[in-house]
């Protein structure tokens, strides 16, 4: 079990926060499959739009309680802002749990001091989570998920770790890429060690980076010493990846990848769920579907090939099953399927304020952007 301050989550497994992908519909298909064992993270959403009444950006903390803990992944980098957010989602009762983002790599939020770029500056990382766990008051754990840092040569890990800690955090989770690596290359799961070691059990440290099959997770554990694992890109198109990571976490065996007839079916109940949930025109649901029906296809046939392009294009319910009815139903993943990317792998750019890593602990105020961006 892994526990949040009060929370407690029955297997340590944690959804990450996708803008576009985990939105109700994914995270009620994924909760039909893991029988209420993993924490679904929403996707983020920022301070500055909730505090300035902005619908849509209130239209994101959709948290059914049926799905379970009510958890939320929120942005901001200006203090007041922050703790005002987190105040009337709390007052509201509108979340079981926060998450602050520390990691965005995107160029927008970076170059405005957010994100990723955030715990450069330790004094307004400091403000930006007492804001926060001062706000929620103890009625709600808040924790935090960050990267390595910039690049090689400027890592903040360490450094936000101890405030984190120091400030009141419940755990904190390191997607143990750079900026400047953005999803490109490996996760250093060392570092994520070397973050264990450092925290030495004052909070608990979830591992975030290359987990695309359940014993991958348990690797990750074993080799780093981290309490969890967040899941993030290996389960685009493998939503039935929770249940496996239940499964071995609670000492069974995982059912692993599965033919293609279930993944189909999987597939349908995810289309389902979106027109069901979405406020649009089916055509409109469909084409926001395209991205998820090609990584479904993904690793039973190759990427790029007619089939992946072609799901990638789909207008209406027909054409979806003109695609899932075009691969057998008995076919197989792939041998290169375990690795098979999901979502960008190109290196990143980091994009920084003029002169932003030169003192570190000056005081400084930046933007607060809006608009909903990757979690990072």
């Amino acid at each position: 079990m892994l526990r949040l301050g009060d929370v407690e989550v029955p297997v340590p497994v944690v959804l990450a926060p996708m803008a576009g992908i985990t939105d109700v519909p994914f995270r009620r298909l994924v909760r039909s499959l893991d029988d209420g064992a993993c924490l679904l993270t929403s996707e983020m959403v920022t301070a500055r739009g909730l505090v300035e009444g902005d619908a849509r950006t209130w239209s994101y903390v959709d948290l059914p309680r049926d799905l379970g803990t009510r958890s939320l992944q929120l942005y901001g980098s200006d203090p007041a802002v922050l703790g005002e957010a987190v105040a009337q989602l709390v007052a509201e009762d509108r979340v079981d749990h926060v998450d602050l983002n520390l990691g965005c790599p995107v160029p927008k939020i970076t170059s405005g001091g957010g994100g990723a770029a955030l715990p450069v500056k330790r004094r307004l990382l400091r403000a930006v989570l007492r804001a926060a766990v001062t706000a929620a008051a103890g009625r709600v754990p808040v924790t935090v998920k960050m990267r390595l840092g910039l690049d090689d040569d400027r890592l903040t890990h360490l450094d936000t770790a101890a405030i984190a800690v120091e400030e009141g955090v419940a755990s904190v989770a390191l997607h143990a890429r750079t900026v400047e690596q953005g999803y490109a290359d490996s996760a250093r799961w060392d570092r994520i060690a070397e973050l264990v070691r450092f925290v030495d059990g004052a909070v608990p440290v979830l591992g975030n980076g290359d987990v695309w099959l359940a014993d991958d997770a348990l690797r990750m554990v074993e080799r780093t010493g981290c309490d969890g694992v967040v899941v993030g890109r290996g389960c685009l198109g493998r939503p039935w990846l929770f249940a496996d990571l239940a499964a071995v976490f609670r000492g069974e065996q995982p059912a692993g990848p599965p033919p293609f007839a279930v993944t189909a079916d999987l597939a349908r109940q995810h289309l389902d769920l979106l027109l069901v949930h979405d406020d649009a025109a089916p055509e409109s649901t469909v084409r926001r579907y395209r991205k998820h029906l090609r990584w479904y296809v993904l690793g039973y046939v190759e990427r790029g090939s007619d089939l992946h392009d072609r799901a990638g294009r789909v207008d209406d319910r027909d054409e979806v099953e003109g695609v899932l009815r075009a691969i057998p139903p008995d076919a197989t993943v792939l041998s290169a399927w375990r690795h098979a990317p999901r979502g960008k792998r190109s290196p990143g750019r980091v994009k920084l304020p003029h002169g932003w890593w030169d003192d570190r602990d000056e005081d400084v105020r930046v933007a607060d952007p809006t608009g909903i961006l990757s979690g990072g």
